[in-house]
Formats: structure tokens, C-alpha cells, sequence
């Protein structure tokens, strides 16, 4: 029997766009954290603004980019988690498990992240102690969970032999059919 690759759109242009632009802002707002006040507070800024923009995409978006298509239950996800260990875990059209948990962290830790640089910049709380150490723990948490998503990545391109960061950039992934013909998706796999 003769395969043919089939590639679907599966990111849409603003979740492509955003999450490009979340790098961007993300990575320059972390570079400009030392001397680079200004551009640091911007890029802060832009950071949440796009954060904001993509949480309200994940309620009225397109299926798969709603939070309610890839943010499964514990349970769910756990069941998920012991599938990669054992290296046995299904591939999803849309976000994993795990990796729908990873992008609602990333979001959550963002907006703290944001708000603790911007509460630090009120006359209240500037120059006081904890607000900057608290920023600056939450932005190393980030950066921790930016290495974990990246390993992430790194394993399901490799376990499910597709390039996901591409996929971010064009938006399209292999479809794979199932036995009854339907392209698989995450409902089939929970």
C-alpha cells in the first residue's frame, strides 16, 4: 500500500505570529535586564500585551488553538507522562499533554513575571527588596521552564519524527490517518 504525506494547517497565522513575537519580547526583554531599562520595561510590556491577546485566543480561537483542545486533566496528563517515559506516547496534531500544561505555565509564570516588573516600577514599591528579588526569581523560573519546553520540543520531533519548530513557523503538520480514515487529533488519543 502506497503512502502519501498529508500536511494539515494546524497553527493558525496568530498563534504562529504571537508565539514568535513572545520569543522575541521574552528574549530581549531577558538580554536588556541589566542597563537596559528602558527597552527592558518595553519589552516587558509588549510581552504581556501578547500574552493577554493569546489568552483570549485560546477562548474564542480556532478549535485547536482554544485552551479547552490541549489543556487535558491531571489524570489525562499523567497517563500521558508515563506513556514518554516508556517512550510509547501517541502523537497529537495539536499540543500534547504535557505540552498543553507547558504553554498554560509558561503564560501563567509570564503575567507574574510582568506584573512583578511592573509593580516594582510603581512609586509604592520601587527600590524595595523582595519585589526585585521576586521579579527576578520569577524570570529565572521562566527561563527554566523555556528549557524545559525546549527540551520538550526537542523529544517529540524526535520521537515522532517531525520538525515542531518548522511546524510553528508554517503552521502545517503530517496528518496521520487512522484506521477508520479520520486525521488523528488530540480528542482521539485522550
Amino acid at each position: 500500500m502506497q503512502s502519501t504525506e498529508t500536511r494539515v494547517v494546524v497553527w493558525d497565522p496568530l498563534v504562529r505570529i504571537g508565539h514568535w513575537a513572545l520569543v522575541a519580547c521574552v528574549g530581549i526583554a531577558w538580554l536588556t535586564r541589566t542597563g537596559g531599562h528602558d527597552w527592558h520595561e518595553r519589552f516587558g510590556y509588549a510581552t504581556l500585551a501578547i500574552v493577554a491577546l493569546r489568552a483570549l485566543w485560546g477562548f474564542i480561537g480556532p478549535g485547536i488553538a482554544r485552551f479547552s483542545a490541549f489543556v487535558c486533566s491531571p489524570v489525562s496528563t499523567l497517563g500521558y507522562a508515563k506513556l514518554v517515559l516508556a517512550a510509547r506516547e501517541p502523537r497529537y496534531l495539536g499540543h500534547n499533554p504535557l505540552g498543553g500544561w507547558m504553554i498554560a505555565a509558561l503564560l501563567f509564570i509570564i503575567v507574574l513575571v510582568g506584573l512583578s516588573g511592573w509593580l516594582y516600577t510603581t512609586e509604592a514599591y520601587w527600590g524595595v527588596k523582595w519585589v526585585a528579588e521576586l521579579h527576578e526569581t520569577l524570570s529565572d523560573v521562566l527561563m527554566g521552564l523555556i528549557a524545559l519546553h525546549l527540551a520538550g520540543v526537542a523529544l517529540a520531533s524526535y520521537r515522532h519524527r517531525e520538525n515542531l519548530v518548522a511546524a510553528m513557523l508554517h503552521g502545517r503538520k503530517r496528518a496521520e490517518q487512522c484506521q477508520s480514515g479520520r486525521i488523528s487529533t488530540q480528542q482521539e488519543h485522550s
